[in-house]
């Protein structure tokens, strides 16, 4: 299967010489110089992964990726010449899967691309892109929540609700085996793989939009719970 990629970069130089190199690694590319193009593309075609620049001309790149999000549960992965882990942070409460400061390699690029597509979809021969303990899972009843890996669906009282490919593993790993305190490494192990051991922190930011999707009071959670010092745990609420 080839993945499609969508660029959205107003430099030109700097978009054509990432979607060359990109393509030369067998994925197909589409590119775009604002948000606006960037959505009518992504009505017009099946996007696998989306690549944004934080600073857009119209449509910044964090308006973007709210739109994206509510079109498409696609890995999203940010370029910004935002060095501040307050900006990386953002980008990953606004949806992001991930992100590089520029200037960057191509080549780290190329292998986040390559993880991220791996992550979200076709690994050991199934399209839910989950390692084989997480697509054979049955469904899970957790009170409230019902959670299918094969259909990569969650409902929270019979209401579905949306999560990116991260947030539904990060959930999935959590509410598989209640009751148990996972660290945020084990999380980022299980959940991401060893590719991003060093980010654990991020895991806070996705625990963060998890709850605000599936809790009553993302502030009073009952579901996924914080222990202090060590990690977090799933509760079954009623």
């Amino acid at each position: 299967m080839q993945h499609t990629l969508l660029i959205v970069e107003d430099e030109h130089q700097l978009r054509s010489i990432t979607a060359d190199y990109l393509r030369n690694e067998g994925y197909r590319v589409l590119e775009a110089a604002d948000g606006e193009e960037a959505l009518a593309l992504s009505l017009r075609d099946t996007v696998s992964l989306y690549i944004l620049d934080w600073m857009l001309p119209g449509i910044d790149g964090k308006g973007l990726c709210r739109r994206i999000r509510e079109i498409s549960p696609a890995p999203i992965l940010f370029l910004t010449a935002k060095s501040e882990e307050l900006d990386k942070l953002t980008a990953l409460e606004l949806g992001a899967d991930d992100y590089m400061t520029k200037p960057f390699s191509i080549r780290e690029l190329a292998v986040r691309v390559k993880v991220l597509i791996r992550r979200a979809f076709e690994m050991n021969g199934r399209s839910s892109g989950m390692p084989t303990w997480m697509a054979e899972n049955p469904v899970l009843e957790r009170g409230r929540m019902l959670m299918d890996p094969e259909k990569h669906q969650v409902y929270i009282d019979q209401v579905p609700v949306e999560l990116t490919s991260t947030e539904f593993k990060i959930l999935l790993v959590l509410s598989r085996v209640p009751g148990r305190v996972y660290s945020r490494m084990q999380l980022l192990e299980q959940a991401m793989g060893v590719e991003y051991a060093g980010y654990e922190r991020t895991i806070d930011t996705h625990i963060r939009n998890v709850r605000k999707k599936i809790e009553r009071n993302a502030d009073q959670p009952e579901m996924i719970l914080t222990v202090f010092g060590v990690g977090y745990k799933f509760e079954v609420a009623l």
